[in-house]
């Protein structure tokens, strides 16, 4: 989860900027946290409390109104009604690490993240790319090596893994659709050396940086075991007391320091 929230600051500097190389510094004035780490938050705040998503979610958007969600979300957490808009937006992935963390067997992890998902992203393409993230970072942190994660997910999933990084990045743009983007940011944990390397190459994808970051970010950390302390302490400077206790806590409960 907290490697989920280190992707999505150290990226949203570079969101809308097609910004295409892992050469940067980690952490600027304009990097802040925006709706993925909001709603990163509000999940593990449901599976710390058993809150309805839902009721989280709309809770965490009047808190947090102006964190960068986009135009349906925020339609929706601002009406009285909690009907999903049938979303294939990566807005369903991004905020799904917590799942992985905080269950004990796949197919939790699966329906878990199905639930997550399906308050807003019904659509199948949304439920598929919450459950393919979260059942990454479950792969990751029991064990599972990098070429097993990834034909579990071909697999399952239907998700080309197999282009490298350098060919997808010259013609890659801004995309919010999961199909366009999951794919992508497993592809960045894939082929890094380390936690920062994952973002790092994330982000050199250029367009939706702090999500694709946010996505590979929370599977990295699973599988190098946790992030590296200068990023944390960068990260819990820019949470505000909320944000940065509920993130403490759920780290604590479930062990992924």
């Amino acid at each position: 989860m907290l490697g989920a929230i280190a992707g999505d600051i150290i990226g949203s500097r570079f969101e809308h900027a097609a910004f295409k190389s892992t050469q940067f510094s980690l952490f600027h004035p304009r990097c802040r946290f925006t709706d993925d780490t909001v709603l990163t938050v509000a999940l593990a705040d449901s599976l710390l409390h058993g809150i309805p998503y839902v009721e989280l979610l709309k809770s965490y958007y009047r808190t947090y109104p102006h964190a960068g969600y986009g135009g349906n979300f925020h339609q929706w957490a601002r009406s009285d009604r909690s009907e999903p808009y049938n979303s294939w937006g990566n807005g369903s992935a991004m905020r799904v690490s917590p799942v992985g963390f905080a269950f004990d067997n796949l197919e939790e992890v699966l329906d878990q993240a199905r639930r997550s998902a399906e308050v807003t992203h019904d659509h199948p393409e949304g439920i598929k790319g919450a459950q393919a993230i979260a059942a990454s970072v479950f792969l990751a942190r029991t064990g599972q090596t990098k070429e097993q994660i990834k034909d579990y997910v071909e697999t399952a999933f239907g998700y080309d893994l197999s282009t490298p990084l350098d060919e997808i990045r010259p013609r890659y743009c801004f995309e919010v659709s999961c199909r366009a983007s999951v794919p992508q940011a497993i592809r960045s944990f894939l082929e890094s050396r380390d936690f920062e390397d994952a973002v790092r190459l994330a982000i050199s994808l250029g367009g939706d940086s702090d999500t694709l970051a946010c996505m590979a970010g929370g599977i990295a950390q699973a599988f190098y075991g946790g992030v590296p302390e200068r990023i944390r302490q960068s990260v819990y400077e820019r949470l505000d007391d909320r944000l940065g206790g509920l993130t403490r806590k759920f780290t604590e409960a479930f062990g992924c320091a």
